[in-house]
């Protein structure tokens, strides 16, 4: 007696959802990796990076005026990395606030600006949000932008010394 072939719809059958998971999956990955893209902001390339290469001389005479006033200064953090205080050397006359920016290397949504004010002379401390990366530049200036001061500032260390770039 002859067998009769399995009358079963297709989806009742496992070969059909075996071939086709392979692609739900490719798909599925792709939609969360335009997702992850889309929301997530890489900061590397600036979008007008050719503005800020003909920006490069004018840098470079902030740091050479910087070096020619004398300009110095060290930075102390606080425990809970809350807030900064900053002690200027300088042979010229004390500015009346000073700029300080914390730059991440790759995650530009976690920098900051933080403007600092005079607490005593030479003595200057500004508020910022603590910093959750363990890397950081430091940029220091003047509230006119007349000199800078660049370093590296790691997490863990209690202080940073600041100086213009040797150039």
């Amino acid at each position: 007696m002859p067998m009769e072939p399995s009358s079963r719809p297709w989806y009742r059958e496992p070969w059909p959802w075996l071939l086709m998971s392979g692609p739900a999956i490719v798909v599925l990955a792709g939609l969360y990796t335009t997702a992850l893209a889309i929301a997530s902001n890489d900061g590397v390339v600036a979008d007008d990076y050719y503005k800020q290469g003909l920006a490069i001389n004018r840098v470079l005479e902030r740091e050479r005026h910087a070096a020619a006033l004398g300009v110095g200064a060290t930075l102390r953090f606080n425990d809970s990395r809350d807030r900064v205080r900053v002690a200027l050397r300088s042979s010229g006359e004390a500015p009346a606030a000073l700029r300080l920016a914390l730059l991440h290397a790759t995650m530009a949504g976690e920098d900051q600006e933080i403007a600092l004010v005079p607490i005593a002379p030479g003595l200057y401390e500004g508020a910022l949000r603590s910093p959750r990366a363990a890397a950081w530049r430091v940029r220091l200036e003047d509230a006119r932008g007349n000199w800078r001061l660049t370093g590296a500032w790691r997490i863990g260390e209690e202080s940073v010394t600041l100086r213009p770039a040797e150039g």
